[in-house]
């Protein structure tokens, strides 16, 4: 594959068929080719793969991709071969002669893309291979995850900086989508940037409204506005039970729905999903599982049933709206009870260290594990049959391993349907010889022949139900042939997977023996808390327009006013231009800094506009809380 003298632009239209880049991305692929470091900040949905996909191909050599999310690696590679650019992904949960081969294929082979799940950075035998690679680029996904100050910091990725010593003259593309100004710093921190470089569009979204809404009954709320707007929609829920309970509840009420969470097997996953891209079912209520990777451009609402965590979770998440440039709507319905569940959820995610020790060791007795074993192994783990065993609660449990993750010492991976494989490891003639001698096993062998490419060469993908019927026999007895054939070291079979999975970073430590940084822990309470609040700032806010409070959180300072959000259409609703709604609101603040007024005195002192736009004025700002008054309506500034 010779692409190295083709344009960027002909590369895009060759391999994805688009005429033109997007806004930005050619800017980025140009850094790119030219060496430099980047971080790039494209919103969901924006293209960020084209960003390193096109200038790879442009160049001799392998892409390595870094990124923590599984499904959205196994679609991108399927995406590539499907185009004949050969790729591969490495990631939790595959067999160490699997990994090897893979490997093996980057340095001597053909492969273009190398995706690799963060946790693998720590192995040595993947860091030497690394050495070996032509690398011309690496590219770092979800870059926020290598920063504690970001919302979803992984410890995996602080091993980049061990690629770099290994790769010196690859330069690193940095993506994600969302960063506050503290963050962008530590990414290029973090990733030994040579010159600081940041490509950013404006967190903007002219064509989205956010829209908060004070209700108690939040699904008749619901009901009524999936009657008002027309088209598709996500729910996002905090439980998989209130996933399934609002499913419920629309359908009763004549409303296309289906519901979606981790929990659920991967061909449930599948099909809900397929069938909500294609408009089989209008409306998708899910868990914050639902949604990384998914790019339906015809989303007209996103609703927050409950709050998110954090204003970067909630932008991402209502980001899924609207992304066709068309009229769309994020709302969030909220109550003073939910702040007392964040609160709560707050006081559950950081348990006392006796606790995460005894998790700990709980972990390592149901996973089998001695002392000093287990590093870089991975484990299918059923986190409801762990609590259920050790008599643990669900929440608690969840929040320790997410410490003992923090503190990289295990990494956690959903449920991901890996398919069935196997490499024929009997050398040709070895083979001839063994069916002549074992007849029985003979046109099973020939089948798998004639059926897949090169299985003396690497895993093939099998599906055991395809074989059965092609020779006419049960699912059984073809199990039981390929678990035969493994015995007797004809084959190397890896039965399918669909578990979400636990690997060890470190041996398996003596419990007394385990340590947990109180200071570490302290920190990210307090950042935890500091995301959290910020969140609730946004959610019971009513004097400043959503989108400017947006923008300054992530360090986009603007007089920008969207017009569209629940506070623009009521501040619309007075009938003031901009500019006379502004000046009069500034003269009111001034007057009372020099103390109360009774109202008349106030309307009286506003001498330059006229006594109907000036009471409209100090309704708003009565209603929005900036001012207040007392029984005598004696007008008072409200203290920050």
């Amino acid at each position: 594959m010779n692409t190295e003298h083709k344009t960027a632009q002909q590369i895009l239209t060759k391999y994805w068929s688009y005429g033109h880049f997007r806004p930005m991305q050619e800017e980025i692929i140009n850094a790119v080719l030219e060496g430099k470091d980047a971080l790039a900040l494209l919103p969901t949905g924006g293209g960020k793969s084209i960003c390193y996909q096109v200038p790879a191909m442009m160049k001799d050599g392998i892409c390595i991709v870094i990124s923590p999310l599984i499904a959205l690696m196994k679609d991108q590679v399927e995406a590539l071969k499907s185009k004949g650019i050969p790729a591969v992904a490495i990631y939790s949960g595959m067999y160490k002669r699997e990994i090897d081969i893979a490997l093996d294929n980057c340095v001597y082979g053909n492969i273009k893309f190398l995706y690799l799940s963060p946790e693998r950075l720590a192995s040595d035998l993947v860091q030497m291979r690394i050495a070996k690679m032509n690398v011309n680029l690496l590219a770092v996904d979800e870059a926020h995850c290598i920063s504690q100050w970001g919302y979803d910091f992984r410890p995996p990725y602080l091993k980049i900086q061990e690629i770099r010593e290994h790769i010196p003259k690859a330069p690193v593309l940095a993506l994600t989508a969302t960063a506050t100004v503290k963050v962008k710093e530590d990414i290029q921190e973090k990733l030994l940037f040579k010159k600081k470089l940041v490509f950013q569009q404006s967190y903007a979204r002219e064509n989205l409204a956010y829209i908060g809404i004070m209700e108690e009954n939040k699904l008749q709320r619901i009901n009524s506005i999936l009657t008002k707007v027309p088209g598709s929609g996500l729910i996002y829920v905090r439980s998989r039970k209130k996933a399934k309970e609002v499913s419920d509840f629309l359908i009763h009420n004549k409303i296309s729905a289906d519901y979606y969470h981790a929990g659920l097997d991967t061909k449930s996953r599948n099909l809900k999903q397929d069938n909500w891209m294609k408009g089989i079912t209008r409306i998708m209520v899910a868990t914050n599982a639902f949604g990384m990777g998914i790019d339906k451009s015809n989303v007209r609402t996103v609703i927050h049933y409950d709050i998110p965590d954090s204003i970067e979770a909630y932008y991402q998440e209502a980001g899924r709206a609207g992304r066709d440039g068309e009229k769309a709507y994020s709302v969030f319905i909220h109550h003073p009870s939910d702040r007392i569940a964040l609160e709560e959820k707050a006081a559950l995610t950081f348990p006392d260290l006796n606790e995460i020790r005894k998790v700990y060791q709980a972990l390592a007795n149901y996973l089998q594990l001695a002392s000093g074993t287990g590093a870089g192994i991975c484990y299918d783990f059923d986190l409801g049959a762990f609590c259920e065993n050790y008599n643990f609660n669900p929440v608690t449990v969840h929040s320790c391993l997410h410490i003992l993750e923090l503190e990289g010492l295990i990494a956690l991976s959903d449920a991901v349907y890996t398919p069935s494989k196997l490499k024929i490891i009997a050398d040709h003639r070895d083979l001839y010889d063994f069916q002549v001698k074992n007849v029985k096993f003979d046109n099973f062998l020939k089948l798998i022949l004639r059926s897949y490419d090169s299985p003396f060469d690497n895993y093939v993908k099998i599906k055991e139900e395809e074989i059965a019927r092609r020779m006419e026999v049960s699912l059984e007895y073809v199990n039981n042939i390929l678990n035969q054939l493994q015995g007797l070291e004809i084959i190397k079979y890896l039965p399918r997977k669909d578990s979400p999975q636990v690997t060890f970073l470190e041996a398996r430590m003596n419990t007394k023996e385990l340590s947990i940084s109180k200071e570490n822990l302290h920190e990210r309470k307090k950042i935890y808390y500091e995301k959290m609040n910020a969140m609730l700032g946004f959610v019971e806010n009513t004097s400043q327009c959503r989108s400017r409070l947006l923008l300054a959180y992530f360090g986009e300072y603007t007089d920008y006013r969207c017009g569209i959000c629940d506070f623009c259409l009521k501040r619309n609703s007075l009938e003031l231009s901009e500019l006379e709604f502004e000046k009069t609101e500034k003269k009111i603040i001034a007057i009372l800094k020099n103390g109360p007024l009774p109202i008349d005195e106030l309307v009286m002192s506003l001498n330059t506009i006229d006594e109907d736009s000036a009471l409209k004025v100090i309704d708003w700002l009565l209603d929005n809380e900036v001012i207040k008054h007392d029984i005598a309506y004696v007008i008072t500034l409200v203290e920050d």
